[in-house]
């Protein structure tokens, strides 16, 4: 006879916020800043005005806990944060594929160590670039705007699935 007891079991899925804190995303964001873009560059836990032209980067973290690290700001602020990735080696000139490349290796970095900061084993997928994907469940978001050289720059870190039905 089934009770639906296995199935109410699978149906138990844990939102970001019972597994990972704002506190830890933003640590987690600082160590990934200062590693990438240098010791001098800090991020300010203060929201910033809304960004007018924003991109983001984002990586897919897939296992007992799925969804998006998500970065964002403003394209302006994307280039500059190329630029200092980049140092020394970077053109005069930046192409769309060097903001691509700079700014998805900070997604996933940023993700690489919020899927380790979770429980279990997860999944990374490559970095991708562009227009953010939506937050599928409100209650399943973890995000933290923060300010880099007076600039705007959230991290969300939000399920990519929908919220479970009521019983």
């Amino acid at each position: 006879m089934d009770t639906g007891e296995r199935r109410r079991g699978a149906d138990i899925r844990p939102v970001i916020t019972e597994l990972i804190d704002e506190a830890t995303v933003e640590s987690i964001a600082q160590e990934a800043w200062i590693s990438l873009v240098g010791e001098d560059e800090v991020l300010v836990p203060l929201p910033g005005e809304p960004v007018t032209d924003p991109l983001s980067s984002w990586v897919d973290v897939v296992g007992p806990w799925t969804g998006s690290v998500v970065l964002t700001t403003g394209r302006r602020t994307a280039e500059a944060l190329t630029r200092a990735l980049l140092r020394e080696h970077s053109p005069e000139v930046l192409e769309d594929e060097d903001v691509v490349d700079a700014f998805g290796e900070i997604a996933n970095v940023v993700g690489g160590n919020v899927k380790a900061a979770l429980p279990g084993s997860s999944g990374l997928s490559l970095p991708d670039v562009g227009d953010a994907p939506a937050p599928r469940n409100a209650a399943d978001v973890c995000r933290v705007d923060l300010l880099w050289r007076g600039e705007p720059v959230s991290i969300s870190v939000q399920g990519a699935l929908p919220a479970l039905p009521a019983h």
